[in-house]
């Protein structure tokens, strides 16, 4: 698969200062910048599968692909990535390649996300591997070959710029910034366009928001948007389609 980061923004993305983290509940990490956690509080990791994974209708679209590109705004703990990396190793077709996309203003230093991410035993192998392997001082473009047949690159910087200038392949979006009422930002009219961009013909997006601006700026954009129920209690969440 070719690279979907531009040479311009490898040379020239930065990252903001971090803001300081707050320690919640032992180990739940909270944003003081943003006023929200990092990840649900019932339980993360089953938020994702059930927003993020089966929202983009995963793991079955990985069938019969050879190569799957992902792309998340928000990369925060690195939760979303343990999880869909730990299910791309037991159900993805013999192989296949995975690279998963991020695109993070305020990137998280090694033993935060490990800190963070220690809750979960299920994913303790890719947590640590994850770990290990992030840089001292993650800034411009992180890229990690993380086994044979996994590639996580995450791009530090405003999710507006580095996703202008990455190129047009994704087949499924993440949509895990802090909540609209908190950054809304992250769920702009202009973002919600260029993520339309840059997905493939029939790609997806799925996100726990459903905030009516974000519907309409993602309709607005072009994709056809669904409602469905959301995770713990929650009353809905939105996933869609760009069409063919």
């Amino acid at each position: 698969m070719t690279d979907p980061v531009s040479d311009r923004t490898k040379a020239s993305e930065t990252h903001a200062a971090s803001p300081e983290l707050e320690w919640r509940d032992g180990d739940m990490p909270y944003s003081s910048a943003f006023g929200d956690h990092f990840y649900c509080q019932t339980d993360g990791r089953l938020e994702c599968g059930h927003v993020f994974l089966a929202g983009n209708g995963l793991p079955d679209r990985w069938q019969g692909q050879q190569d799957f590109l992902i792309g998340e705004l928000g990369f925060g703990t690195g939760l979303n990535f343990c999880e869909t990396w730990r299910q791309w190793r037991k159900l993805a077709p013999p192989g296949s390649t995975l690279h998963f996309m991020s695109f993070e203003l305020y990137p998280m230093q090694a033993e935060e996300i490990d800190r963070a991410l220690s809750h979960w035993s299920e994913i303790d192998s890719e947590r640590q591997a994850l770990a290990a392997a992030w840089p001292s001082r993650p800034e411009g473009v992180v890229s990690l070959k993380l086994d044979a047949h996994t590639r996580l690159t995450v791009v530090c910087g405003p999710a507006l710029e580095g996703v202008r200038h990455a190129r047009q392949s994704f087949d499924a979006w993440y949509l895990d910034g802090f909540a609209p009422s908190r950054n809304a930002d992250m769920w702009s009219p202009e973002l919600m366009q260029a993520l339309h961009e840059k997905t493939v013909l029939n790609g997806t997006f799925a996100t726990y928001a459903a905030a009516g601006f974000v519907r309409r700026n993602l309709q607005a954009a072009g994709f056809v948007v669904e409602r469905r129920k959301g995770f713990a209690g929650k009353r809905e969440m939105l996933c869609g389609v760009k069409p063919g």
